[in-house]
């Protein structure tokens, strides 16, 4: 047992009750907070009410980009239980993430505990209406104060709710997506596989751009070459072409997704071809010249499923499926939001109960 100490907030927030494309823009009343002292390791695990940090001007989060979140959900089923989506997974991956940027492991069950503890507390924040969720977002940061490009001797670690609707405004449906030939999400042997805020921050001006032009999101290709799909937005990709489905293989520069591991698992349970195998840009057009570009789709904790319906590529236009959702893609959302709902049999043991 882990003891963690609650201070509740004196007054509660009112809660949203219509989210529809809300993705971040409500936070519930409590939050989780541990600190790290090198010699001593983490202590003073707590959940305290929502609020501001107080950070030093130069501490290294703020200098010298120090930091790393990850990002899982949670689930209210029909039976007002409220299971979490493989969150030990998302535990691992913020570890590994911590070691690529020289920050301290967390304890997986320290931090397991907390979640449920944290969700828990803030129960009514987490939505009934199927396809809403909860949003467990990991955070840490390195704290100390000083001007040497070392790491940080101290850091923080944060866990925070918030209830979310869809993570676009298409929700489910089709998107329209630029790919991108002058600019990259991460470099070949840098922290691309870490979910660093550093990466994220190296995607704005495109993502920006591609939103001002009436595209939905980025689709990265590799840094050397600029012809192999590496990710798309904030997601993995995964395009059907000739009957066999294909993603890129992960590397040091592609995030190794926790919904591309279960999608990956399904489709092999369902006994379909899969092949994490290099994607060439001009293959996928040359495909959708012959006919036989069928399905392109994004996986993601955020988005879940999201179907690219066209592609912007130089002077080509091109439409995925005829700009619809294809049957596997389809598939997956259902099966997907319906193990988030507990409809239909988790074989995996995926699911874990806050209660």
């Amino acid at each position: 047992m882990h003891d963690i100490p609650v201070t509740r907030a004196a007054a509660r927030k009112p809660i949203p009750q219509d989210l529809k494309a809300s993705f971040g823009d409500y936070f519930s009343d409590h939050i989780f907070q541990m600190e790290y002292t090198e010699g001593r390791g983490w202590h003073d695990p707590r959940i305290v009410p929502f609020g501001p940090l107080q950070l030093h001007p130069s501490s290294s989060v703020i200098q010298y980009a120090q930091s790393i979140f990850d990002g899982s959900k949670g689930y209210r089923r029909e039976d007002g239980s409220i299971h979490l989506f493989r969150p030990q997974a998302h535990i691992a991956r913020l570890n590994r993430s911590a070691g690529e940027l020289c920050m301290p492991a967390v304890d997986p069950d320290l931090v397991l505990a907390a979640m449920r503890k944290l969700i828990d507390l803030d129960r009514d924040w987490v939505p009934a209406k199927r396809g809403n969720a909860i949003y467990v977002r990991q955070t840490m940061v390195g704290t100390e104060g000083y001007m040497v490009v070392r790491p940080s001797r101290t850091c923080t670690y944060l866990i925070f709710l918030c209830p979310v609707g869809s993570y676009y405004s298409e929700g489910a449906g089709p998107v329209r997506i630029l790919v991108s030939e002058t600019r990259v999400r991460a470099a070949k042997g840098a922290i691309g596989s870490a979910k660093a805020g550093a990466n994220y921050a190296a995607s704005l001006k495109v993502g920006r751009e591609a939103a001002a032009a009436g595209f939905s999101q980025v689709l990265w290709l590799d840094s050397v070459q600029r012809r192999f799909l590496e990710e798309v937005g904030t997601m993995n990709i995964m395009v059907k072409i000739g009957g066999r489905i294909r993603t890129p293989p992960l590397s040091d520069s592609i995030l190794p997704g926790i919904t591309r591991d279960s999608v990956l698992a399904l489709m092999r349970d369902w006994g379909m071809e899969v092949a994490e195998a290099p994607i060439d840009i001009e293959d996928v057009v040359a495909a959708s010249k012959a006919g036989t570009l069928e399905e392109m789709w994004g996986v993601g904790t955020a988005a879940v499923i999201s179907p690219v319906g066209e592609l912007a590529w130089r002077d080509e236009k091109i439409v995925v499926n005829g700009g619809q959702t294809g049957p596997v893609a389809a598939k997956l959302f259902e099966h997907l939001t319906g193990l988030h709902a507990g409809t239909v049999p988790d074989r995996h043991g995926w699911s874990v109960a806050v209660d």
